[in-house]
């Protein structure tokens, strides 16, 4: 779950992984993946790294990749 906010001010947290659109309109528009739409202050940039901050605190760190000789 990410913490956004609504235009009012108030707080709401949003199951990431249900977030299909992130549009700026010059609003931010969040699409849920159900058709609801989320009229909110942040930025898509802002949200965006919510989105991933969650997935890494809830996946961990993506695998790296080890290369080896030339």
């Amino acid at each position: 779950m990410i913490a956004v906010t609504r235009l009012n001010g108030s707080r709401l947290y949003v199951n990431a992984e249900q977030i299909e659109f992130i549009e700026s309109t010059p609003d931010t528009v969040l699409t849920l993946l159900n058709g609801t739409k989320l009229l909110i202050k942040e930025k898509p940039d802002e949200v965006v790294e919510a989105v991933l901050a969650f997935k890494r605190s809830a996946y961990g760190a993506p695998p790296q990749v080890i290369r080896r000789g030339g």
